[in-house]
């Protein structure tokens, strides 16, 4: 093995869904494996809404190469740091939030970018090269082309400026994060609200045009999700560990209290 692949940019390049599944209570490299058996192409490793630190997050990342599923990490702020140093340690994957100008995109990209595509410091031997030792710029060449590059819209300035965003290079996805947005537009929770379209067609729209991948996160009632897919969304956070779990585990609990004893 050259280089582990980069699955989620590989289901959006054939015109697939790419489903992630967020990490926040998981706390052991075993929930990759959980996540790939499950059908997921992804695993996204929340570092802005946990209590996660860097080395936690680049142990989840490391297994999951192994595992078979994409380690895509949502660091907490835009300082280049916070996106080198997982992927120096095994991410595939930057999502950068709360990006809402041409100047804050092109940031995250030249941070996630080696040069002559960003700014990006060359660290050495690469867990995503399964530690080979490969020529340096071999090894930038393909750093690049396997890394995902994630920009969160979440405000209405954020989505006024989505044309020229989706026009920033090194930039792959314009992921909309709709809860904060709701909660910007002043009608949090709102998900079915005509604004909420007009924003999600909106990005797709400039997703289109030029040759970026629109993504959503925290819509999750299926029919609800299934409209927005159908609007042209591709890259889908499905759900987070929590959620699962809980859900999973009521179920249960609601089952077992309705048994005749």
């Amino acid at each position: 093995m050259d280089s582990y692949p980069n699955h989620a940019r590989r289901r959006l390049a054939a015109g697939e869904l790419a489903l992630g599944m967020g990490v926040r209570q998981g706390r052991t490299v075993d929930i990759a494996t959980i996540a790939r058996t499950c059908g997921f192409d992804w695993l996204f490793i929340d570092m802005e809404h946990s209590s996660m630190d860097v080395d936690l997050a680049a142990q989840l990342a490391m297994a999951s190469l192994g595992a078979g599923i994409t380690p895509i990490v949502r660091v907490p702020g835009h300082e280049h740091y916070h996106a080198s140093r997982l992927l120096d340690n095994g991410a595939q994957g930057i999502v950068a939030p709360h990006v809402e100008t041409v100047e804050e995109a092109r940031r995250i990209a030249d941070a996630c970018r080696y040069p002559p595509l960003g700014h990006r410091s060359v660290a050495g031997a690469q867990p995503q090269l399964a530690f080979r030792s490969v020529p340096i710029g071999e090894a930038t060449r393909i750093a690049n082309a396997e890394t995902l590059v994630v920009v969160m819209l979440e405000t209405p300035k954020a989505i006024a400026g989505a044309e020229a965003i989706a026009q920033v290079e090194g930039v792959d996805v314009l992921l909309i994060g709709t809860n904060d947005l709701c909660a910007e537009m002043g009608i949090p929770g709102k998900f079915t609200d005509p604004g909420i379209e007009g924003a999600y067609k909106k990005v797709i729209a400039a997703c289109r045009t030029h040759g970026k991948f629109p993504g959503m996160g925290g819509v999750y009632d299926p029919p609800l999700m299934q409209r927005y897919i159908g609007l042209g969304m591709r890259f889908i956070l499905s759900g987070s560990d929590l959620s699962f779990m809980m859900a999973g585990a009521k179920a249960r609990a609601e089952f077992l209290r309705a048994v005749k004893t």
